[in-house]
This record gives C-alpha cells, structure tokens and sequence, in this order.
C-alpha cells in the first residue's frame, strides 16, 4: 500500500509541475541588430562598402567556353593521334575557363588606394601536341593532345595609390597605349609580351593628356630580366571625343635594344570606330635561341618578324545587341593575317562571338603563340565562343 501510494502521489508530481511550466510565457530573444551591405557607387557600378570600414569591394568575373576547328596556324584548331593507328590528325580546339575579379577602391588623404586582381582557371586541350613526347626504339612518339586541367595563372595582382602602381600587371607597352583590335584572335602578329611586375606611374595632365612610366620585370626564358637593371617603358597619349592619339617607347634591358609603338583611334560615328597602330623595333643585339621563338631576333617587347609592323581595323555596331569586328595585322617578315567576327548579346551579360581567321607565314615554322606546334604557311580556321560576364 504504500509503494502504491507514493507511485500515485510522484505521478500527481510530475503534472502539477508540467501544467505550471506550459503555463509560463515562452521569451524569444530580440534578434541581433542587422547590418546591411550598403551600395558604394563612388567608383562605377557593382561596388559595395565592406561592412565596418570605408574600402568599397566589386567582385566579378566571366566564365568561357571556346570552340575552334581549322589549321593550327590561325589558332582555331588543334593536332592529336589516331589512337588506333597513331596517325596525326584534326581536332577540335576547346576551352573552358573561369576567371575571377576583384577591385577595391578608398579615398585617403594621398588620393584614391585602389587593387585589382584576376585569376584564371582553365580546361581544355590548348594546343599541346608537339609539346610532350616519348622516344622510343621506334623513334619519337607525340602524346597526342588530350584535354585536361590547364595551369591557373595570376594575371592581375596590383596596388595603386594616387598615381602609383605597384604589382603583377601586364606590360604598359600595351595597356597604355590599347591591345590591338576586338578580336578574339588578335596576336596571329604579336604586338608584345604581357605577364610582368612593374613598379609604375601615372600622370594625368588635364584636357586629354596622359602620361605614365613603367618599370618592368618581364617574363619567360627571353624576357625576364637578367641584371638588377629593369625593363624601362615610357608613354603620352591625348584623348577627346573624337578618338585619341597615343604613343609608347620601350628599353629591353636584356639586349639593349628599343621597340614603338604608335596609334590613332578615330570614333567615326556612333556605331563606327576605326584604329591603326604601327611597331618599330631595333634588333641589332637580338640572339633569342630559335627554340624558344621561331627564326630569333625577337626580345620582350619586338615580338613582331623584322624591324616593322602594322595593324589595324575596326568595330562596327549594327544594334545594342550586334557588333562587327575587323583587324588586319602584317610585318617586316611578310607574316599577315585577317580576324573577323560578329559578336551577338542574346542577353544582358551574355555573349557569343563567332570568328573566322586567317593567317600567312613567311616561314613554315612554329606558331608564335604556341611556340611548339608547327604551322602551315597558310592557315584558316573559326571559333566559337561563349562568355558570360558577371
């Protein structure tokens, strides 16, 4: 009886206290005061402050995927084996990749500190035959040209304060004065190297004129410098509404030897734009191995055949949506070609661009660009691109 009792009389115990905790309120916590990203629009569209400070961020960036069939020449196609009979032959040229921006900007009392950096990532069989072999009893005996993960470059890492930059860049002999047309192929005759440390400055004079001075590192076996002395590359340009007029000089420090440039853009109208821009290089001192670029007497910045070069063309929008673009390029080593395309919008941030090139060697030799798959003396190819920037 009395186990009885005090099961009976725990179990009242157990209610009476359950019935008085749901009859108490139940305290919900006040939520933590929000802060919101506030819209920066001090540099450009796309900027936002970085909650508690004053630097504004953007970040951007676009992903590619490239088609491309012809002649390895033009840059369109590609080589690979027949994996039956090791036969060489065609093949598509493919590319994906996926590129990564970032800028940032703040006002401080020695003028606006900005950064910019871009990343690279890539997929694709980029040209590699010719690149990788294996000598066997046989001979030598090409890998072929798979598809894979390609390297991850670092193409933009620099810091700007006022007119100061200082960082990975690409070399001002082409950033000041204009990469060639819009084009996608726009190098089948090259106007410069790019990849470089620099240490350089900029100077803003008022009513369209500019200057900057730019000292460089350089890049690769022919190009990085071999001293404590750096590249030196100095540039004006005057800019109004018509167009505008530049002009760069550089020193390679490597040789000893100077290369110009010199360029005219001219808006004709609304829809028409017009360029041509003209190289001149010594090459007294060149003695670039012929492995390293094709026929030699090419340094850093003469990256053109011969002492002379010309390119130019133009861009000619149909509508918001369509764009024509045109660029004609030749040198002093009778190398010439042709790039066109029309460029297409089917929406905002979306792009497809459809390119048809050409190109003539003086030499049957080794593509510039790829510097190991041999090219035919006349080569034409096409590509197809799709982008979406963001």
């Amino acid at each position: 009886m009395n186990i009885k009792s005090l099961l009976l009389g725990s179990a009242a115990a157990l209610i009476a206290v359950s019935g008085a905790r749901a009859a108490d309120a139940v305290v919900v916590a006040e939520p933590e005061p929000a802060e919101y990203v506030k819209i920066c629009d001090v540099y450009g569209a796309g900027y936002f402050y970085i909650p508690g400070t004053e630097t504004c961020l953007r970040i951007g960036g676009y992903v590619r995927y490239d088609i491309g069939v012809g002649d390895v020449g033009s840059f369109d196609g590609a080589k690979s084996n027949d994996h039956e009979d090791g036969e060489q032959q065609g093949t598509y040229y493919k590319h994906a990749r996926f590129t990564l921006k970032t800028w940032t900007g703040q006002e401080t009392e020695l003028g606006t500190l900005k950064t910019y950096t871009e990343t690279r990532f890539n997929f694709g069989n980029n040209n590699g035959y010719g690149r990788s072999a294996a000598t066997t009893g046989g001979g030598t005996e090409f890998f072929g040209n798979p598809a894979g993960n390609g390297s991850v470059s670092l193409n933009f890492a620099w810091i700007q304060l006022g007119g100061l930059r200082v960082g990975k860049d690409e070399s001002a002999f082409n950033t000041f004065i204009g990469y060639a047309g819009s084009v996608i192929n726009d190098t089948l005759v090259p106007y410069g190297d790019f990849d470089t440390n620099v240490v350089q400055y900029y100077f803003d004079a008022g009513n369209g004129f500019s200057a900057v001075v730019s000292l460089e590192e350089g890049s690769g076996v022919v190009g990085t410098i071999d001293s404590y002395v750096p590249h030196v590359v100095g540039g004006l340009k005057w800019t109004q509404g018509w167009g505008a007029i530049s002009g760069v000089v550089a020193y390679d420090s490597n040789y000893e030897e100077v290369a110009g440039k010199v360029r005219l853009d001219v808006n004709v109208s609304d829809a028409l734009s017009l360029f041509i821009m003209a190289g001149y290089g010594t090459d007294d001192n060149l003695s670039d191995p012929t492995w390293a670029i094709p026929a030699g007497g090419r340094g850093f910045y003469k990256q053109w055949g011969g002492n002379w070069a010309v390119w130019g063309g133009g861009t000619y929008k149909f509508n918001e949506k369509t764009s024509f673009n045109l660029q004609a390029s030749g040198d002093d080593e009778k190398n010439y070609s042709v790039a066109a395309n029309v460029a297409y919008d089917i929406v905002p941030g979306f792009t497809v661009t459809a390119e048809v090139d050409w190109s003539h060697w003086g030499e049957e030799g080794v593509n510039w660009t790829d510097r190991s798959v041999f090219a035919k003396k006349d080569a034409v190819g096409g590509m197809l691109r799709f982008q979406r920037s963001f």
